[in-house]
């Protein structure tokens, strides 16, 4: 299998040289994530609704890469304050709860813009393996 790039159509990823998500073998590689509206280019102030935008950004790039949020078997949490840990969880468990991947949240001292609050990471399997 050849190595596939996934995009969201986001700045960033040009402007900075990445992929949203590499598909190599029978697994899919997703980028640590923002809570940004790509079609906007808009971020809620609200920790967890910037985690709600991502994992609607994460369901759309998995399904586009032959995979879904079900075959996740890894989640890395990052969030710049102590405080947004719950909410961001909450957020987590709604998605997660029957999946439980492997996973950890990491309490970071910023992010790429003072705006950015959470930002997630996960590898999948695809659907098919």
């Amino acid at each position: 299998m050849t190595r596939r790039l996934i995009s969201t159509g986001s700045p960033f990823e040009r402007s900075f040289g990445y992929s949203r998500a590499v598909v190599d073998g029978d697994l899919v590689f997703v980028s640590g994530t923002t809570g940004y509206d790509y079609a906007t280019m808009t971020l809620p102030d609200d920790a967890a609704e910037q985690a709600r935008n991502i994992f609607r950004t994460l369901e759309a790039v998995l399904t586009e890469a032959g995979s879904s949020l079900a075959q996740v078997v890894r989640a890395q949490y990052f969030v710049t304050d102590r405080s947004y840990c719950e909410p961001v969880l909450a957020v987590c468990g709604e998605v997660f709860r029957e999946i439980r991947p492997a996973g950890g949240m990491y309490i970071v001292a910023g992010l790429l813009k003072p705006e950015m609050k959470v930002e997630i990471e996960v590898t999948a399997r695809l659907a098919s393996a």
